[in-house]
């Protein structure tokens, strides 16, 4: 009787504990569905005046409008630079571009400049619960400078937080020009094996510059390297002829693969990074899209891009995902036209015009070139609204650490969820701001840009760059267009922006601009 007794006892005990550890698990898998899914979606070169819900006329973008318009539209959103490769380590890292001598525009070759011992948004997303995912642009670097084509290529995106990668490595316009899926080239021929050069071309490949005849885009500055699918790049290279991508079939590929990281991950809290190459160059529209905008490829690229966001937010809605969705879309920087091969993207631009009201554009310290479409959408969570509050995307990582209650944040990255998703206008109080390695500092309503070497303006892509031999101020609130320089009549404002500006650059920026008070 005894024994039986002490049987039973155990059973009772081990069903006890069983039903404890049941719910405690239950109840963990509750909490991490009940922390929102995050997408950021990222274009490349898309301008504050490229999107109608930002005041474009002369092209229409239904889907983002939907987004802005149904959730928060910042109208003073910014990139921490007017170049691709910086902001976007700003935007993962949460730390500015300028502290990293590495963060510049990189080229395909170039090792990777995240240290994958530091703090990225998917790390730490990853830590609290989250599937992570990149699908589409990295431009970060890869491997540690060495890179083998034809291996495991290693440290990249899943080094530094991503659980699942499918990337272009760089750009569109530069090589090599193939798919990576977790760290392998995708489709790659053992008996072909893929050879990358920044420096000098391989025996008997054609190039741009020497076999014009054997390009179908024509090259206008900085492309005329190796010819795949007729368009010249950037960069040359040999072999890997069934792994190329075909250009027009880009924007459906990497729309398939966003939405199968999504169906493989919807079963827990996920986080993707969707990297969009619209409208960067080459602008190669699939053929549903030619002609669609009536301003060449640069339009119908940002029509098709337009329509992938679209197609994307109602695949979540048919997966009942979006009322559990923060979506954040923005660009890496402001827009430029004509950026390397000639597209008639100029001749059709007509009344369009990229940069909306701002002076600049891509690589200027002028607005234009950091001031971005920048919205948020989270379904019966953000009422519309447009709000005017200063905002960096520097500042996602720790209002995303916020938001899922995690405690990690940089000395950079601001916590401002609230900010993000409408609730208040606590806006930044200052924002260092970049372009190719000169920096300037808004602060405000004012913008302080030091003296910088240079030329006034980038004559290949007509964009001004913000350079001068003076100090230059403007008053954003009198003088959105940036044509009334104040640095002489506001002098006692100009100095205390560069005794501001010194205390926060310190003796970390790359930059060799000795700054004077006035």
């Amino acid at each position: 009787m005894k024994s039986k007794n002490t049987i039973f006892l155990i059973l009772i005990t081990a069903l006890s504990l069983f039903t404890a550890c049941n719910q405690k698990h239950k109840s963990q898998t509750t909490n991490e569905k009940q922390k929102p899914n995050i997408i950021i979606i990222y274009t490349d070169d898309l301008g504050y005046g490229d999107v109608s819900a930002y005041g474009a006329t002369e092209i229409k973008t239904p889907n983002i409008d939907k987004l802005a318009n149904n959730g928060v539209l910042f109208t003073d959103g910014h990139t921490t630079s007017s170049t691709c490769t910086p902001s976007r380590y700003g935007l993962l890292t949460g730390t500015y571009p300028w502290r990293n001598a590495k963060a510049k525009i990189l080229p395909g070759t170039a090792p990777l400049i995240i240290d994958t011992l530091q703090q990225t948004i998917p790390k730490m997303l990853r830590k609290n619960g989250y599937r992570t995912g990149i699908v589409r642009k990295w431009h970060l670097g890869l491997g540690t400078g060495r890179v083998n084509w034809n291996k495991k290529i290693t440290p990249g995106p899943n080094e530094v937080g991503f659980d699942y990668s499918f990337i272009m490595a760089a750009t569109q316009d530069r090589v090599p020009t193939v798919y990576i899926e977790n760290s392998k080239v995708v489709g790659l021929e053992k008996n072909d094996p893929i050879e990358i050069s920044y420096s000098k071309n391989f025996e008997g490949e054609p190039t741009g510059k020497d076999n014009p005849e054997l390009t179908r885009m024509k090259w206008h500055h900085g492309h005329n390297n190796s010819i795949v699918n007729g368009i010249p790049r950037i960069g040359f290279m040999k072999g890997g002829e069934k792994a190329k991508w075909i250009d027009e079939n880009m924007a459906d590929t990497f729309l398939a693969k966003a939405k199968q990281f999504v169906q493989n991950s919807k079963n827990k809290p996920f986080f993707l990074y969707y990297a969009m190459q619209q409208p960067h160059v080459p602008r190669t529209p699939n053929q549903r899209f030619v002609g669609k905008s009536g301003m060449g490829p640069r339009g119908d690229v940002i029509v098709e891009a337009d329509w992938c966001i679209g197609n994307f937010i109602r695949f979540l809605k048919k997966e009942n995902l979006l009322e559990n969705t923060l979506i954040i879309f923005s660009s890496d920087n402001g827009p430029v036209v004509n950026d390397g091969y000639f597209d008639d993207s100029v001749e059709k631009l007509g009344k369009h015009t990229p940069s909306g009201i701002f002076r600049g554009g891509k690589y200027s310290l002028f607005e234009a070139g950091t001031r971005v479409p920048f919205n948020v959408y989270w379904k019966g969570k953000t009422e519309p609204k447009v709000s005017d509050a200063l905002v960096c995307q520097i500042d996602l990582f720790s209002s995303l650490a916020e938001l899922v209650g995690s405690n990690a944040k940089t000395s950079d990255s601001k916590p401002m969820i609230d900010v993000f998703l409408g609730k208040n206008n606590n806006a930044r109080k200052e924002l260092v701001l970049e372009a190719t390695s000169r920096t300037a500092l808004r602060q405000g309503n004012w913008i302080m840009i030091p003296p910088h070497n240079g030329p006034a303006l980038l004559k290949a892509v007509n964009i001004e760059t913000g350079n001068s031999k003076e100090y230059q101020l403007y008053n954003l609130a009198d003088d959105m267009t940036q044509h009334k320089n104040l640095a002489d009549s506001e002098k006692k404002k100009l100095n205390e922006i560069i005794k501001e500006f010194k205390k926060i650059r310190g003796k970390t920026s790359r930059e060799s601009t000795k700054l004077e008070l006035k």
